[in-house]
């Protein structure tokens, strides 16, 4: 059986490209995408306590359908949002993105 460490380092190791990866990229999409690895590596954190702490019970679990049923969520979102400013802008750049500005 694998320690805990072993999935902590991995889920650390997702969290921190997502990190960069959301600091780093002009494009919307690639944004997302960073969003969605941060998310996957708090799912495997969930995941690996709740199999660490208690084997029997599954509130881990439970809680990680709750995040991927979130992030599903947000990525139809986010892509709904990045078309329509794609559509008006023909742009996913996110320096480009001044809707809100006066």
């Amino acid at each position: 059986m694998l320690q805990l460490q072993y999935f902590l380092i991995l889920a650390a190791a997702l969290f921190c490209i997502g990190i960069y990866g959301l600091v780093t990229s002009r494009n919307a999409v690639r944004v997302l995408m960073s969003i969605e690895l941060m998310l996957n590596a708090v799912n495997l954190n969930l995941m690996s306590f709740s199999n660490y702490i208690d084997s029997t019970e599954i509130k881990g679990q439970v809680f990680t359908i709750f995040v991927i049923a979130i992030a599903a969520a947000e990525a139809a979102v986010g892509l709904a949002i990045v078309l329509s400013i794609y559509r008006n802008r023909d742009t996913v750049d996110m320096e480009q993105f001044n809707l809100l500005k006066w």
